[in-house]
């Protein structure tokens, strides 16, 4: 009873907290197209009246400043700057809610005329008004360097999946267990093959001890990202002794490094297949 009543609590709250981040990521959209067009009207319905905005960046010399304006005069430049072709790409997204406030903390990288200019982060908190998302204040970082992108962090996903496939092809137990959170999760195709990172190294010391423990060939690979920016899941196809797997992980980013933190490798069949594959699990009637 008390389980059910949990799921039917998370039924009735998830679509509610998922229609409010859309009517919230709506106002900060209309907000920023208004921007563009130098439609200072539309934006200023966007923010409560009191609203503020803070800027952290640097100078020339490297020194930290930070500078804050009203919404008056965020509205006077947008309106001197008049219609420029300029950008702002959110790479990130992340929205937390209670009652009537959220607070979304959105990278993102800033082009004018098609070129890059700068990046850093959007701080947005907002209120929510007679029902409907008002911006109250929006601090955000400026610099030209150390960027971070989508594809970039992508990338270096893929590279940590290549690199750690191919310690386990050469027996580099070091690299691979390494390359794990220690509190990593790995499920074999086997149903009992269910390890903790350190249960696995001891259970696979006898094939690290060779000079390949196993060899995993990626075939294909796709990546997503959290908004967060702190987890990814990924799917891939691997050319294996046992033929073509499939595999699902997560990975999690800890002080700019990218880590396993689950893995599940399973084993494919052709739908045709299948009845021959049952009929191999079945057991025979006596």
């Amino acid at each position: 009873m008390k389980n059910l009543t949990i799921s039917l609590l998370l039924c009735l709250i998830l679509p509610s907290l998922h229609a409010q981040e859309t009517a919230i990521r709506a106002t900060i959209d209309t907000m920023f197209q208004a921007m563009y067009r130098a439609d200072t009207a539309t934006m200023r319905t966007c923010f409560i009246p009191g609203a503020n905005l803070l800027t952290y960046s640097y100078d020339s010399r490297g020194n930290p400043w930070a500078k804050g304006e009203t919404l008056n005069d965020f509205f006077r430049g947008i309106g001197r700057m008049g219609r420029m072709d300029i950008e702002e790409r959110l790479t990130g997204w992340q929205c937390l809610m209670d009652d009537g406030i959220a607070s979304v903390w959105a990278p993102y990288a800033l082009y004018l005329d098609g070129q890059f200019n700068h990046c850093g982060v959007n701080s947005f908190q907002l209120i929510r008004v007679q029902g409907t998302w008002k911006i109250s204040l929006i601090t955000d970082t400026r610099r030209k360097e150390d960027c971070v992108s989508a594809d970039a962090e992508k990338s270096a996903i893929d590279s940590l999946i290549n690199v750690w496939h191919h310690a386990a092809a050469v027996a580099d137990e070091k690299t691979f267990f390494g390359l794990m959170e220690e509190t990593a999760i790995y499920i074999g195709t086997d149903a009992t093959e269910r390890w903790l990172r350190d249960e696995l190294k001891e259970w696979s010391k006898e094939y690290f001890d060779r000079e390949s423990a196993w060899h995993f060939t990626p075939l294909s690979r796709n990546i997503e990202l959290d908004p967060s920016g702190q987890f990814a899941w990924f799917d891939e196809l691997l050319d294996t002794w046992m033929g073509t797997c499939r595999s699902t992980g997560i990975v999690s980013q800890k002080d700019g490094d990218w880590k396993i933190l689950y893995y599940h490798l399973s084993v494919t069949i052709a739908n045709e297949k299948i009845d021959d594959f049952r009929a191999l699990h079945t057991p025979e009637k006596e």
